[in-house]
């Protein structure tokens, strides 16, 4: 099934075989057996993928999850732990024997590898997502393969459903990739869960509209912590930020990077922004809320203008000049986010107010918009 008609399905995934800075997912489910030990077999054909991708003169990150799974097995367990602390351990003992079958199946390509730990609290904070970004830019300089997996020995509401998908996202827009490709252990995305009668792979994404009516509520494997809503929520962080995206099996992971005609690929649908404004979209932990009216709304996602006092309808929460605060619309939905160009103190006195009324009611310090247009990204 294509969501929409046109030329080859081949010919549209050039964007994936051109891609110079390719950010590579790989879910517990698919590094894991039924028995909780990690499959260095899959390691290994994993890294061989990847070590091709190098040789073509691209740039790779991994992303993987699996240490806890990488510790059910050592650790004599018979499932995956549900309790936070057991987690915790588990995650410990699996990490080293995980970093060290990457190591070892990288090494027969002459490739060195460089783990970086990450919760996605690290990516809400941002000095932390920029020393990430530098990392990232400096261990490719360096001809290093990074791996990246969240931080699981030391996390705690981080160990969740699905963290690693957005996770792999949100490394994607820190490190400015061209490509995100999700390996899991289904083909791609289906109108239905897979086996379901009258179920279709859905070839390309190209908005959410090509998304209304999909049944995507089936959770992921035992080892496994993700599931379709999670990667879907991973493509669309990856893809308003101008990256493309390919959900595919694990199994296909070699012509999925290729660019063949495997998977899923979603679209980008949105511009890069700058390493501030991408941080400001997806990352950002928020202070607070300006409730804003129809008038606002419009000409934010019309006319992409500044936020001015006079559309402004309420002050939520604590914040101060230059942090980050989420736009609300009459509705409730978030409309924008912006950094504050003053602080819910001093917006409270301005809301309301025209820019002439500003400056006669507060001094000209105050006759300006409440939030630039270039401190805004549109939601």
């Amino acid at each position: 099934m294509t969501a929409h008609e046109g030329g080859p399905v081949e010919a549209t995934r050039e964007i994936i075989a051109q891609s110079r800075r390719i950010i590579v997912k790989i879910g517990s489910s698919s590094l894991a057996g039924a028995d909780g030990r990690l499959s260095e077999q899959s390691v290994t054909r994993l890294a061989d993928v990847l070590a091709g991708v190098r040789a073509a003169g691209r740039q790779v990150i991994l992303v993987t999850s699996g240490a806890i799974a990488a510790g059910v097995g050592p650790m004599g367990l018979p499932a995956r732990p549900r309790d936070l602390a057991t987690a915790q351990a588990t995650a410990s003992v699996g990490q080293g024997a995980l970093v060290a079958a990457y190591s070892a199946a990288f090494a027969r390509h002459g490739l060195t590898v460089g783990q970086v730990l990450l919760t996605a609290d690290d990516m809400m904070r941002r000095s932390h997502y920029g020393n990430a970004q530098r990392a990232f830019n400096r261990l490719l300089d360096l001809g290093v393969l990074p791996i990246v997996n969240e931080n699981d020995a030391v996390a705690t509401d981080e160990i969740r459903f699905g963290d690693n998908d957005r996770l792999a996202a949100l490394v994607a827009t820190v490190a400015h990739a061209d490509a995100l490709v999700l390996l899991t252990d289904v083909d791609g995305l289906y109108t239905a869960a897979p086996g379901t009668p009258g179920s279709e792979r859905i070839d390309e994404v190209h908005g959410p509209e090509d998304l209304a009516g999909i049944d995507v509520s089936r959770r992921g494997s035992a080892l496994g912590t993700g599931g379709m809503i999670t990667k879907l929520e991973a493509a669309s962080i990856a893809t308003t930020s101008g990256i493309a995206v390919v959900l595919a099996s694990a199994a296909d992971a070699a012509s999925a990077v290729a660019g063949d005609a495997v998977g899923t690929l979603f679209h980008p649908t949105g511009k890069r922004d700058t390493t501030r404004l991408q941080w400001l979209a997806h990352a950002a932990r928020t202070r607070g809320a300006i409730m804003v009216d129809d008038g606002a709304v419009r000409a934010l996602q019309g006319r992409r203008a500044s936020l001015l006092a006079a559309g402004v309808t309420e002050i939520r929460g604590s914040f101060e000049a230059g942090e980050p605060v989420d736009l609300i619309g009459p509705d409730g939905a978030i409309v924008a986010r912006g950094f504050a160009g003053f602080s819910a103190a001093e917006a409270e006195q301005m809301r309301g107010l025209s820019t002439d009324a500003l400056g006669e009611t507060l001094g000209e310090g105050y006759a300006r918009e409440l939030i630039h247009i270039d401190d805004l990204v549109v939601m």
